[in-house]
Protein backbone atom coordinates (compact mmCIF):
# COMPACT_ATOMS: atom_id res chain seq x y z
CA UNK A 1 0.00 0.00 0.00
CA UNK A 2 1.38 3.17 -0.65
CA UNK A 3 0.80 5.41 1.84
CA UNK A 4 1.60 9.34 1.50
CA UNK A 5 0.95 12.54 3.20
CA UNK A 6 -2.14 14.43 1.77
CA UNK A 7 -3.03 17.86 2.39
CA UNK A 8 -5.96 16.53 4.99
CA UNK A 9 -2.89 15.65 7.10
CA UNK A 10 -1.21 19.32 7.46
CA UNK A 11 -1.78 22.67 8.93
CA UNK A 12 -1.09 25.71 6.06
CA UNK A 13 -2.43 28.57 7.87
CA UNK A 14 -0.15 31.44 7.27
CA UNK A 15 2.29 29.19 5.28
CA UNK A 16 3.14 29.43 2.19
CA UNK A 17 2.33 26.60 -0.09
CA UNK A 18 3.40 25.72 -3.42
CA UNK A 19 1.32 23.70 -5.41
CA UNK A 20 2.42 21.27 -8.76
CA UNK A 21 -0.76 21.33 -10.75
CA UNK A 22 -1.60 20.19 -13.93
CA UNK A 23 -2.90 22.98 -16.10
CA UNK A 24 -1.05 21.61 -19.39
CA UNK A 25 -4.68 22.54 -21.45
CA UNK A 26 -5.26 22.87 -25.21
CA UNK A 27 -5.01 26.36 -26.22
CA UNK A 28 -5.69 28.00 -29.45
CA UNK A 29 -5.52 31.90 -29.99
CA UNK A 30 -4.89 32.58 -26.33
CA UNK A 31 -8.37 30.99 -25.40
CA UNK A 32 -8.84 27.88 -23.01
CA UNK A 33 -10.39 25.07 -25.49
CA UNK A 34 -10.80 22.42 -22.89
CA UNK A 35 -11.01 22.88 -19.21
CA UNK A 36 -11.47 20.12 -17.47
CA UNK A 37 -7.92 20.03 -16.02
CA UNK A 38 -8.34 23.52 -14.22
CA UNK A 39 -11.75 21.91 -12.83
CA UNK A 40 -10.19 19.11 -11.24
CA UNK A 41 -7.71 21.00 -9.46
CA UNK A 42 -10.31 23.32 -8.01
CA UNK A 43 -10.92 20.99 -4.60
CA UNK A 44 -7.39 21.23 -3.86
CA UNK A 45 -6.64 25.06 -4.29
CA UNK A 46 -10.40 25.61 -2.04
CA UNK A 47 -8.97 23.34 0.48
CA UNK A 48 -5.84 25.42 1.18
CA UNK A 49 -7.70 28.70 0.75
CA UNK A 50 -9.96 27.65 3.03
CA UNK A 51 -6.87 26.50 5.67
CA UNK A 52 -5.80 29.78 5.28
CA UNK A 53 -2.61 29.34 3.54
CA UNK A 54 -1.04 31.55 0.80
CA UNK A 55 -1.07 29.27 -2.28
CA UNK A 56 1.59 29.75 -5.20
CA UNK A 57 0.60 27.56 -8.08
CA UNK A 58 2.64 26.02 -10.74
CA UNK A 59 2.20 24.07 -13.57
CA UNK A 60 4.05 23.51 -17.39
CA UNK A 61 2.41 24.20 -20.66
CA UNK A 62 2.78 22.28 -23.98
CA UNK A 63 6.79 22.10 -25.13
CA UNK A 64 8.80 25.24 -24.82
CA UNK A 65 11.97 23.56 -24.32
CA UNK A 66 13.45 25.82 -22.04
CA UNK A 67 13.06 29.32 -24.24
CA UNK A 68 10.10 31.64 -22.82
CA UNK A 69 7.19 31.15 -25.50
CA UNK A 70 4.18 34.07 -25.76
CA UNK A 71 2.11 31.69 -27.03
CA UNK A 72 2.82 28.97 -23.87
CA UNK A 73 2.20 31.46 -21.39
CA UNK A 74 -0.36 30.66 -18.61
CA UNK A 75 -1.31 34.03 -18.22
CA UNK A 76 -5.09 32.57 -19.79
CA UNK A 77 -5.28 29.60 -17.45
CA UNK A 78 -4.68 32.48 -14.23
CA UNK A 79 -7.59 34.53 -15.88
CA UNK A 80 -9.88 31.49 -16.36
CA UNK A 81 -8.94 30.63 -12.89
CA UNK A 82 -9.77 33.56 -11.36
CA UNK A 83 -13.31 32.96 -12.20
CA UNK A 84 -13.70 29.46 -11.37
CA UNK A 85 -12.52 30.56 -7.91
CA UNK A 86 -14.49 33.81 -7.68
CA UNK A 87 -10.91 35.76 -6.09
CA UNK A 88 -8.14 37.47 -7.65
CA UNK A 89 -5.07 34.62 -9.06
CA UNK A 90 -2.54 36.86 -9.47
CA UNK A 91 -0.31 35.93 -12.59
CA UNK A 92 3.42 36.50 -12.13
CA UNK A 93 4.73 37.48 -15.16
CA UNK A 94 8.45 36.37 -15.31
CA UNK A 95 10.34 34.47 -18.50
CA UNK A 96 12.58 33.21 -15.56
CA UNK A 97 9.28 31.72 -13.84
CA UNK A 98 10.64 32.55 -10.37
CA UNK A 99 11.67 36.30 -10.56
CA UNK A 100 11.15 39.80 -9.49
CA UNK A 101 7.43 39.87 -9.70
CA UNK A 102 7.26 36.58 -8.28
CA UNK A 103 8.77 37.18 -5.22
CA UNK A 104 6.97 40.40 -4.95
CA UNK A 105 3.81 39.01 -5.40
CA UNK A 106 4.65 36.16 -2.43
CA UNK A 107 6.32 39.08 -0.04
CA UNK A 108 3.06 41.08 -0.29
CA UNK A 109 0.44 37.62 0.04
CA UNK A 110 -2.50 37.64 2.69
CA UNK A 111 -3.37 34.36 3.78
CA UNK A 112 -6.08 32.88 1.03
CA UNK A 113 -4.64 34.65 -1.76
CA UNK A 114 -3.64 33.08 -4.40
CA UNK A 115 -0.46 33.39 -7.53
CA UNK A 116 0.21 31.67 -10.51
CA UNK A 117 3.69 31.16 -11.89
CA UNK A 118 4.54 30.91 -15.72
CA UNK A 119 5.09 28.24 -17.25
CA UNK A 120 7.65 26.14 -15.27
CA UNK A 121 9.08 24.76 -18.50
CA UNK A 122 10.19 28.67 -19.37
CA UNK A 123 13.28 26.96 -17.47
CA UNK A 124 15.36 24.82 -19.42
CA UNK A 125 16.35 22.85 -16.01
CA UNK A 126 12.78 21.86 -15.09
CA UNK A 127 12.80 18.56 -17.54
CA UNK A 128 16.36 17.77 -16.22
CA UNK A 129 16.05 18.22 -12.51
CA UNK A 130 18.45 21.17 -12.30
CA UNK A 131 19.19 21.53 -8.57
CA UNK A 132 19.45 25.93 -9.24
CA UNK A 133 15.41 25.61 -10.19
CA UNK A 134 14.68 23.57 -7.62
CA UNK A 135 16.16 25.96 -5.30
CA UNK A 136 14.39 28.59 -6.78
CA UNK A 137 11.18 26.66 -6.60
CA UNK A 138 11.78 25.80 -2.82
CA UNK A 139 12.61 29.52 -1.91
CA UNK A 140 9.18 30.87 -2.63
CA UNK A 141 7.39 28.12 -0.19
CA UNK A 142 7.30 26.44 3.16
CA UNK A 143 5.28 23.80 2.25
CA UNK A 144 4.69 22.05 -1.14
CA UNK A 145 1.88 20.09 -2.62
CA UNK A 146 2.26 17.63 -5.68
CA UNK A 147 -1.40 17.49 -7.36
CA UNK A 148 0.04 16.62 -11.19
CA UNK A 149 0.18 13.18 -11.75
CA UNK A 150 0.30 13.62 -15.57
CA UNK A 151 4.02 14.14 -14.80
CA UNK A 152 4.08 12.34 -12.01
CA UNK A 153 6.58 9.62 -14.03
CA UNK A 154 8.73 12.06 -14.80
CA UNK A 155 11.63 13.62 -12.08
CA UNK A 156 10.93 17.34 -12.67
CA UNK A 157 12.44 20.39 -10.59
CA UNK A 158 8.80 21.13 -10.42
CA UNK A 159 7.51 17.74 -8.76
CA UNK A 160 10.68 15.95 -7.33
CA UNK A 161 13.69 18.21 -7.49
CA UNK A 162 11.89 21.17 -5.00
CA UNK A 163 10.75 18.67 -2.87
CA UNK A 164 14.21 18.17 -1.33
CA UNK A 165 14.83 21.88 -0.29
CA UNK A 166 11.23 21.86 1.57
CA UNK A 167 10.56 19.96 4.83
CA UNK A 168 6.79 19.37 3.92
CA UNK A 169 5.86 17.68 0.97
CA UNK A 170 2.42 16.22 0.06
CA UNK A 171 0.04 15.11 -2.53
CA UNK A 172 -3.15 17.04 -3.16
CA UNK A 173 -6.88 15.12 -4.21
CA UNK A 174 -6.10 14.16 -7.52
CA UNK A 175 -2.95 12.13 -7.05
CA UNK A 176 -4.58 10.97 -3.69
CA UNK A 177 -7.44 9.65 -6.01
CA UNK A 178 -4.79 8.37 -8.26
CA UNK A 179 -2.49 6.48 -5.58
CA UNK A 180 -5.62 5.12 -3.79
CA UNK A 181 -7.36 3.46 -7.08
CA UNK A 182 -5.05 3.22 -9.68
CA UNK A 183 -2.13 1.96 -7.42
CA UNK A 184 -4.22 0.19 -5.13
CA UNK A 185 -6.16 -1.90 -7.46
CA UNK A 186 -3.05 -3.39 -8.75
CA UNK A 187 -1.23 -3.61 -5.87
CA UNK A 188 -4.33 -4.96 -3.43
CA UNK A 189 -7.61 -5.39 -5.99
CA UNK A 190 -10.67 -6.72 -4.88
CA UNK A 191 -10.79 -9.89 -7.08
CA UNK A 192 -11.97 -11.38 -9.53
CA UNK A 193 -9.15 -8.60 -10.97
CA UNK A 194 -9.95 -8.21 -14.83
CA UNK A 195 -7.47 -6.32 -16.84
CA UNK A 196 -8.24 -4.83 -20.36
CA UNK A 197 -5.52 -3.69 -22.21
CA UNK A 198 -5.88 -2.36 -26.26
CA UNK A 199 -4.22 -0.38 -28.55
CA UNK A 200 -1.78 -0.93 -31.26
CA UNK A 201 1.27 -2.19 -30.06
CA UNK A 202 2.73 -4.85 -27.70
CA UNK A 203 5.95 -2.98 -27.49
CA UNK A 204 4.81 -0.28 -25.44
CA UNK A 205 2.66 -2.87 -22.64
CA UNK A 206 5.28 -5.18 -22.86
CA UNK A 207 6.46 -4.57 -18.76
CA UNK A 208 2.61 -4.13 -18.30
CA UNK A 209 0.94 -7.00 -19.59
CA UNK A 210 4.33 -9.04 -17.89
CA UNK A 211 3.14 -7.16 -14.33
CA UNK A 212 -0.57 -7.60 -14.84
CA UNK A 213 -0.37 -11.83 -15.53
CA UNK A 214 1.38 -11.70 -11.53
CA UNK A 215 -1.72 -9.74 -10.41
CA UNK A 216 -4.92 -10.61 -12.06
CA UNK A 217 -7.72 -13.55 -12.76
CA UNK A 218 -8.26 -12.52 -15.96
CA UNK A 219 -6.18 -10.79 -18.58
CA UNK A 220 -8.18 -9.70 -21.77
CA UNK A 221 -6.04 -8.08 -24.90
CA UNK A 222 -8.01 -6.84 -27.82
CA UNK A 223 -6.69 -3.66 -30.11
CA UNK A 224 -4.18 -4.10 -32.62
CA UNK A 225 -1.86 -5.72 -30.35
CA UNK A 226 -3.64 -9.15 -30.06
CA UNK A 227 -2.56 -9.49 -34.28
CA UNK A 228 1.04 -9.66 -32.80
CA UNK A 229 -0.40 -12.73 -30.12
CA UNK A 230 -2.67 -13.96 -33.15
CA UNK A 231 0.38 -14.72 -35.89
CA UNK A 232 2.79 -15.84 -32.91
CA UNK A 233 -0.01 -18.62 -33.03
CA UNK A 234 0.38 -19.27 -36.71
CA UNK A 235 -3.02 -17.10 -37.52
CA UNK A 236 -3.30 -15.63 -40.92
CA UNK A 237 -3.61 -11.79 -40.49
CA UNK A 238 -3.29 -9.83 -43.47
CA UNK A 239 -2.19 -6.56 -43.62
CA UNK A 240 -3.10 -6.24 -39.61
CA UNK A 241 -0.69 -4.56 -37.63
CA UNK A 242 2.12 -6.71 -36.76
CA UNK A 243 5.72 -6.47 -34.39
CA UNK A 244 7.28 -9.83 -35.69
CA UNK A 245 10.41 -9.14 -33.38
CA UNK A 246 7.57 -10.00 -30.35
CA UNK A 247 6.39 -13.13 -31.36
CA UNK A 248 8.40 -15.23 -29.34
CA UNK A 249 7.24 -12.84 -25.98
CA UNK A 250 3.86 -13.44 -27.04
CA UNK A 251 4.28 -16.94 -27.00
CA UNK A 252 6.15 -16.66 -23.61
CA UNK A 253 3.23 -14.40 -22.01
CA UNK A 254 0.46 -16.81 -23.31
CA UNK A 255 2.59 -20.10 -21.27
CA UNK A 256 3.08 -17.74 -18.15
CA UNK A 257 -0.65 -17.00 -18.14
CA UNK A 258 -1.71 -20.93 -18.37
CA UNK A 259 1.10 -21.28 -15.34
CA UNK A 260 -0.03 -18.52 -13.38
CA UNK A 261 -4.07 -19.86 -13.54
CA UNK A 262 -4.74 -16.67 -15.54
CA UNK A 263 -7.69 -16.31 -18.39
CA UNK A 264 -6.04 -14.78 -20.69
CA UNK A 265 -8.81 -14.03 -23.63
CA UNK A 266 -8.25 -13.09 -26.91
CA UNK A 267 -10.21 -12.04 -30.05
CA UNK A 268 -12.26 -15.16 -31.33
CA UNK A 269 -13.47 -13.15 -34.29
CA UNK A 270 -12.41 -9.78 -36.00
CA UNK A 271 -14.07 -6.97 -37.91
CA UNK A 272 -11.58 -6.26 -41.07
CA UNK A 273 -11.53 -3.89 -43.77
CA UNK A 274 -10.05 -3.33 -47.26
CA UNK A 275 -8.48 -0.43 -46.63
CA UNK A 276 -7.68 1.75 -43.74
CA UNK A 277 -10.57 4.49 -43.91
CA UNK A 278 -14.12 4.18 -42.40
CA UNK A 279 -15.65 3.50 -45.96
CA UNK A 280 -13.72 0.79 -46.81
CA UNK A 281 -15.26 -2.53 -47.73
CA UNK A 282 -16.14 -4.69 -44.60
CA UNK A 283 -16.76 -7.70 -43.33
CA UNK A 284 -16.36 -9.88 -40.10
CA UNK A 285 -13.88 -13.25 -40.20
CA UNK A 286 -13.02 -15.64 -37.07
CA UNK A 287 -9.47 -13.99 -35.49
CA UNK A 288 -6.44 -15.83 -37.90
CA UNK A 289 -8.43 -15.98 -40.63
CA UNK A 290 -7.46 -12.55 -42.37
CA UNK A 291 -7.37 -12.83 -45.88
CA UNK A 292 -4.19 -11.16 -47.35
CA UNK A 293 -4.96 -7.37 -48.73
CA UNK A 294 -7.50 -6.93 -45.47
CA UNK A 295 -6.39 -5.62 -42.37
CA UNK A 296 -8.17 -6.29 -38.77
CA UNK A 297 -9.48 -2.67 -37.48
CA UNK A 298 -11.75 -4.23 -34.30
CA UNK A 299 -13.18 -6.88 -32.89
CA UNK A 300 -16.04 -8.44 -33.78
CA UNK A 301 -19.68 -9.53 -32.29
CA UNK A 302 -18.60 -12.87 -30.60
CA UNK A 303 -15.59 -11.20 -29.05
CA UNK A 304 -17.73 -8.28 -27.64
CA UNK A 305 -19.82 -11.24 -26.27
CA UNK A 306 -17.02 -12.75 -24.56
CA UNK A 307 -15.18 -9.41 -23.20
CA UNK A 308 -18.31 -8.17 -21.49
CA UNK A 309 -19.43 -11.16 -19.83
CA UNK A 310 -15.61 -11.89 -18.72
CA UNK A 311 -16.66 -8.56 -17.20
CA UNK A 312 -20.07 -9.09 -15.34
CA UNK A 313 -18.59 -10.77 -12.33
CA UNK A 314 -15.71 -9.26 -11.78
CA UNK A 315 -15.04 -6.73 -8.28
CA UNK A 316 -12.02 -4.47 -10.39
CA UNK A 317 -11.06 -3.82 -13.68
CA UNK A 318 -8.94 -1.91 -15.27
CA UNK A 319 -8.80 -0.89 -19.07
CA UNK A 320 -6.03 0.70 -20.48
CA UNK A 321 -6.27 1.07 -24.88
CA UNK A 322 -9.14 0.44 -27.43
CA UNK A 323 -10.40 -2.07 -28.93
CA UNK A 324 -9.92 -1.15 -32.58
CA UNK A 325 -9.66 2.12 -34.59
CA UNK A 326 -12.55 3.89 -31.88
CA UNK A 327 -11.58 6.56 -34.01
CA UNK A 328 -13.53 5.85 -37.19
CA UNK A 329 -17.20 5.22 -36.50
CA UNK A 330 -17.49 1.72 -38.61
CA UNK A 331 -14.93 0.62 -36.71
CA UNK A 332 -15.68 1.83 -32.88
CA UNK A 333 -18.02 -0.34 -32.13
CA UNK A 334 -15.83 -2.97 -30.02
CA UNK A 335 -14.38 -0.20 -27.74
CA UNK A 336 -18.24 0.92 -26.95
CA UNK A 337 -18.87 -2.41 -26.16
CA UNK A 338 -16.02 -2.94 -23.64
CA UNK A 339 -17.17 1.23 -22.28
CA UNK A 340 -20.79 -0.60 -22.00
CA UNK A 341 -20.09 -3.51 -20.13
CA UNK A 342 -18.01 -1.42 -17.82
CA UNK A 343 -20.84 1.15 -17.37
CA UNK A 344 -23.01 -1.92 -16.22
CA UNK A 345 -20.96 -3.83 -13.85
CA UNK A 346 -21.10 -3.04 -9.94
CA UNK A 347 -17.32 -3.53 -10.10
CA UNK A 348 -14.90 -0.79 -9.48
CA UNK A 349 -13.88 0.61 -12.83
CA UNK A 350 -10.77 2.40 -13.51
CA UNK A 351 -9.63 3.90 -16.88
CA UNK A 352 -5.92 4.40 -17.85
CA UNK A 353 -5.82 7.45 -19.40
CA UNK A 354 -4.69 8.03 -22.66
CA UNK A 355 -7.15 6.77 -25.46
CA UNK A 356 -9.19 4.58 -23.37
CA UNK A 357 -10.15 7.95 -21.20
CA UNK A 358 -11.07 9.75 -24.57
CA UNK A 359 -12.87 6.50 -25.73
CA UNK A 360 -14.76 6.39 -22.58
CA UNK A 361 -16.03 10.44 -22.68
CA UNK A 362 -16.74 10.33 -26.29
CA UNK A 363 -18.65 7.75 -26.22
CA UNK A 364 -20.56 8.75 -23.33
CA UNK A 365 -19.90 6.59 -20.55
CA UNK A 366 -17.27 8.74 -18.45
CA UNK A 367 -19.72 9.78 -15.54
CA UNK A 368 -20.71 5.53 -15.26
CA UNK A 369 -16.75 4.57 -14.35
CA UNK A 370 -15.25 4.95 -10.84
CA UNK A 371 -12.14 6.55 -11.83
CA UNK A 372 -10.70 7.68 -15.42
CA UNK A 373 -6.97 9.04 -14.81
CA UNK A 374 -5.51 11.99 -15.65
CA UNK A 375 -2.22 10.37 -16.73
CA UNK A 376 -2.04 8.50 -19.55
CA UNK A 377 1.96 7.84 -19.45
CA UNK A 378 1.88 8.00 -15.73
CA UNK A 379 -1.11 5.27 -15.51
CA UNK A 380 0.44 2.98 -17.68
CA UNK A 381 4.22 2.81 -15.23
CA UNK A 382 1.36 2.25 -12.38
CA UNK A 383 0.04 -0.61 -14.18
CA UNK A 384 3.83 -1.92 -14.69
CA UNK A 385 4.94 -1.86 -11.45
CA UNK A 386 6.80 0.92 -11.25
CA UNK A 387 7.40 3.60 -8.60
CA UNK A 388 6.38 6.79 -9.99
CA UNK A 389 9.44 9.82 -9.12
CA UNK A 390 6.19 12.06 -8.42
CA UNK A 391 4.54 9.67 -5.95
CA UNK A 392 7.90 8.63 -4.20
CA UNK A 393 9.15 11.94 -3.66
CA UNK A 394 5.65 12.86 -1.41
CA UNK A 395 6.18 12.65 2.48
CA UNK A 396 4.96 9.21 4.38
CA UNK A 397 2.32 9.22 6.90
Amino acid sequence: MLNKKSVDDINVKGKKVLVRCDFNVPLQNGKITDENRLVAALPTIKKLIADGGRIILCSHLGKPKGVPKPELSLAPVAARLSELLGQEVKFAADPEVVGPNAKAAVEAMQDGDVILLENTRYRAEETKNGEAFSKDLASLCEVFVNDAFGTAHRAHCSNVGVTQFVDTAVVGYLMQKEIDFLGNAVNNPERPFVAILGGAKVSSKISVINNLLDKVDTLIIGGGMSYTFTKAQGGNIGDSLCEPDYYQYALDMLKKAEEKGVKLLLPVDNKIGDAFSNDCNQQIVPTGEIPDGWQGLDIGPETEKIFSDAVKDAKTVVWNGPMGCFEMPSFAHGTEAVAKALADTDATTIIGGGDSAAAVNILGYGDKMTHISTGGGASLEFLEGKELPGVAAANDK
